[in-house]
C-alpha cells in the first residue's frame, strides 16, 4: 500500500523532472492519479470525497489570496519604478566588491524576496550586479542564495500560509520554530555569499557586516513573526537588512570615493505601499477590539467525520476559516490601493499604466495558481483517504530515530521539484506531521525543518534558475549554475539536519 499512496507524489516528481511537465499539468495528473487510487485501493467513499473537495476549496482561496495580492503589490510598486529607487542607489554606496555582494546580493535579495518572490530578488539583482563588474555566473549565484533563506515568510508569508492551511496548525504553534530555524540558516547564508565572492579572505575581512546585518535580518523576522504577524516577517527582516546594512556599508566605504546624493523623498515614496502594509497589520494586532470586530466576517464550513471502506477516520471539525476583513490578502489588497494612488498622485505613472500591472500580475500567477489547486486538492484527498497515513507509517518504520535529520531533505526535494517552497509545504507538512506524530517527536521542529529545506531547496529549482540565467545572459549555461549552487546549499541543509537532530535530542 505504500507504494500505491507514494505513486501521486512520484508521479508529479517524474512529470516536472523528467517530462519537463508545467506544475499546472503535473499536478493536474498526480490529482487525478490521488483520486482514483483513493477510490479503488483506499476504498474512500463519495461522500468522504466530496468533503475533502470541500475542505480543499477554502485552503486554496486562504493560500491563492495572498499570492495574487502579495504580487499585485510587487507590481504596482515595480511599475512606478520603485524598486529601480534602491537598485539606482545601492550599487553607490560603496565600490568594495564583497561589501557590495552582502548589502546587495544578500541584504537587497533578502527585501525583494519579503516584498514579491516569484524569482524576483534574482531577476532583479542579477544584472546589477553583472553592470558592476562580477561575473554573469556570480551574478546569478549571489542574489539565490543571498534570498534563500527568507523564501518562507517571503512573499507575504505565501509559503508558511500554505503549511498552517494543510496541517491546521496556527502560526502559535509554528512560527517561533520556523522563524528560528530559518534565522539561524540567514546568518550562514551570509557566510556562503561572502566565500562565493571573494573565498576566505573576504569572509575574515568581512565578518563585522555579516554578524551585524545576519542577527538583524534573523532577530527581525523572529520577532515579527512571534508577535502572529507572519506575513509580513520577510518584509521586516529584509528591511532591517537595509536599514542596518546601508549605514554600516557607508561607514565602511572607501573615504576616497566621491559622496552620493542618498533620494530619501523617493526612497519614502516608493516604499508606500509596504508602509501601509505594515501599518494596517499592526494595527489589527495592537489596537484592542479591532481584531475581533474585523473577525465578525467570516467564511467557512463545519464539516462531519468521515470513514473509508477500510476504515480510516477523519474526525469532524470546521475547515479552514477565512476572516476576509482581516486576512492577508485583504490587507494587501488595501495596501497595493494606497500605493497606486500615491504613485499616480507623485506622476510616476505612465499611461495606461493600470491595465499592465493587471496582465502582469494575471500573467505571472495564473500558471502557479492553477497548480497549487490541484495540489492541495491532491494533498487533503490523500489525506482524508488515509494514504498520507500509510506513507507516514512507512517513512517511520524505515528511517525510524535518524528521520529528523532527513525532514529537511524531504522539504528541499519537494522544492526542486515542484518549483517553489509552497508547493513543497502543500505536498509535504501533512506527511512530515504524520509521521512526527508517530515517531512522537516535536512537530513544529520538523514542521520548520520541512519548511527551511524547501527554502533553501526552492532556489535550485529549474524554473527559478532559468529566470536568473536568462536575466544575466547565461541562456543555455543553467547546468554551470547549479554546479555552483548545489554544493553551498547542501552544505546549508547538512547545518539545518544537525540543527533539527540535535534540537530534536535536547528538547
Amino acid at each position: 500500500m505504500f507504494a500505491l499512496a507514494v505513486s501521486p507524489i512520484l508521479l508529479i516528481l517524474i512529470l516536472m523532472v523528467g517530462f519537463r511537465w508545467k506544475a499546472s499539468r503535473a499536478g493536474g495528473a498526480g490529482y487525478l492519479a490521488a483520486v482514483l487510487i483513493a477510490r479503488i485501493w483506499f476504498k474512500i467513499t463519495l461522500p468522504a470525497l466530496a468533503y475533502s473537495h470541500a475542505k480543499a476549496v477554502f485552503l486554496i482561496l486562504d493560500v491563492l489570496l495572498i499570492i495574487w495580492t502579495a504580487f499585485l503589490l510587487y507590481q504596482v510598486v515595480a511599475e512606478a519604478g520603485g524598486i529601480e529607487v534602491l537598485s539606482r542607489t545601492l550599487p553607490h554606496l560603496t565600490g568594495d566588491k564583497g561589501l557590495q555582494a552582502l548589502l546587495i546580493g544578500w541584504a537587497f535579495a533578502s527585501f525583494l524576496q519579503g516584498v514579491g518572490g516569484f524569482g524576483v530578488p534574482t531577476a532583479v539583482i542579477a544584472p546589477i550586479l553583472v553592470g558592476l563588474g562580477f561575473s554573469p555566473l556570480l551574478a546569478v549565484i549571489l542574489p539565490s542564495l543571498g534570498h534563500s533563506w527568507a523564501v518562507t515568510f517571503g512573499s507575504l508569508g505565501a509559503s508558511f500560509n500554505a503549511t498552517m492551511a494543510v496541517t491546521g496548525l496556527g502560526w502559535e504553534v509554528l512560527a517561533r520554530p520556523a522563524a528560528l530555524f530559518l534565522g539561524i540558516t540567514g546568518i550562514w547564508v551570509g557566510i556562503a555569499v561572502a566565500l562565493a565572492a571573494g573565498g576566505p579572505k573576504a569572509l575574515a575581512r568581512l565578518w563585522l557586516p555579516i554578524a551585524v546585518i545576519g542577527v538583524s535580518m534573523s532577530a527581525a523576522q523572529y520577532l515579527t513573526v512571534s508577535q502572529g504577524l507572519w506575513n509580513i516577517g520577510g518584509l521586516m527582516g529584509g528591511s532591517a537588512g537595509l536599514l542596518v546594512g546601508i549605514p554600516l556599508v557607508w561607514l565602511m566605504r572607501d573615504r576616497s570615493q566621491p559622496k552620493q546624493t542618498f533620494p530619501w523623498r523617493d526612497l519614502l515614496i516608493s516604499l508606500t505601499g509596504y508602509g501601509v502594509l505594515v501599518g494596517l497589520t499592526l494595527m489589527i494586532q495592537l489596537i484592542p477590539g479591532l481584531k475581533p470586530f474585523l473577525s465578525q466576517v467570516r467564511i467557512g464550513l463545519d464539516f462531519p467525520a468521515t470513514t473509508t471502506g477500510a476504515g480510516y477516520l477523519v474526525p469532524a471539525g470546521p475547515g479552514r476559516q477565512l476572516f476576509v476583513l482581516r486576512h492577508a490578502g485583504m490587507i494587501l489588497l488595501i495596501s497595493s490601493a494606497a500605493a497606486y494612488r500615491v504613485f499616480r498622485a507623485a506622476g510616476w505613472y505612465r499611461e495606461g499604466a493600470l491595465g499592465r500591472i493587471l496582465k502582469s500580475t494575471g500573467r505571472t500567477v495564473i500558471g502557479s495558481s492553477v497548480g497549487i489547486t490541484s495540489i492541495v486538492m491532491m494533498a487533503v484527498v490523500m489525506e482524508h483517504a488515509g494514504m498520507t497515513d500509510t506513507l507516514a507509517k512507512g517513512f517511520s518504520s524505515a528511517i525510524g530515530w535518524f528521520y529528523p535529520a532527513v525532514s529537511p531533505w524531504i522539504g528541499a526535494l519537494g522544492a526542486v521539484m515542484t518549483g517553489s517552497n509552497a508547493n513543497s509545504n502543500l505536498i509535504f507538512s501533512a506527511l512530515q506531521l504524520r509521521t512526527a506524530e508517530i515517531l512522537g517527536l516535536p512537530a513544529a521542529f520538523i514542521l520548520a525543518a520541512q519548511t527551511t529545506g524547501g527554502a533553501l531547496g526552492s532556489v535550485t529549482a529549474p524554473t527559478k534558475v532559468i529566470v536568473g540565467a536568462s536575466t544575466a545572459g547565461l541562456e543555455g549555461r543553467e547546468g554551470d549554475i547549479l554546479r555552483a549552487l548545489l554544493p553551498a546549499i547542501a552544505v546549508l541543509l547538512l547545518l539545518v539536519s544537525l540543527m533539527t537532530f540535535l534540537v530534536v535530542l535536547f528538547l
